[in-house]
């Protein structure tokens, strides 16, 4: 009997193990599909959803920042955004760029006024952490990258927008 019970909590402990490695994610409610031209105000820095660009950004490694009504609408597309202060040391942006390095549908880019030194972004969830190194960012990449909060998960993450501010 105590073995059949055991059994039966494994998955449920496996399952709180892997929501660990992802705390302190933020959760929003932005609806897709607005998209709108023009300069647009966001509530987070870097934004996590809400009105866009009818464009999307390329999906990509960038060294100057992006807009954000571009990278938004192609995190509505299924994309996940990592932003790091411009003066994060080359260590650090090394280990970004070898975690997003082969993921199509990514975005890395230095952004200024970070909350943190790193930000990570995908439709309605965010996570701010202190080190390039932090294990939550895999993690993270693992469950939002094409993840199910993303309202048109599976659109192109290409043949948009390429370029910078």
């Amino acid at each position: 009997m105590t073995r059949i019970l055991l059994l039966a909590l494994l998955p449920l402990s496996l399952a709180a193990c892997g929501q660990k490695g992802l705390q302190g994610v933020k959760t929003f409610n932005y609806q897709g599909g607005d998209h709108r031209s023009g300069a647009l105000v966001y509530a987070e820095t870097p934004p996590a959803g809400g009105p866009h660009n009818p464009i999307w950004q390329n999906c990509g490694m960038y060294d100057r920042p992006l807009y954000n009504v571009y990278a938004v609408h192609s995190l509505e597309h299924g994309a996940v955004w990592i932003t790091y202060r411009p003066d994060l040391d080359a260590e650090g942006v090394v280990a970004l760029k070898g975690l997003v390095d082969g993921r199509p549908y990514t975005l890395l880019s230095p952004y200024e006024g970070l909350p943190s030194p790193v930000v990570i972004s995908a439709w309605n969830a965010q996570l701010a952490v202190d080190t390039a190194t932090d294990g939550r960012l895999k993690a993270f990449l693992d469950k939002y990258e094409q993840g199910p909060t993303a309202p048109e998960r599976g659109a192109a993450c290409s043949g948009g927008y390429g370029g910078t501010r």
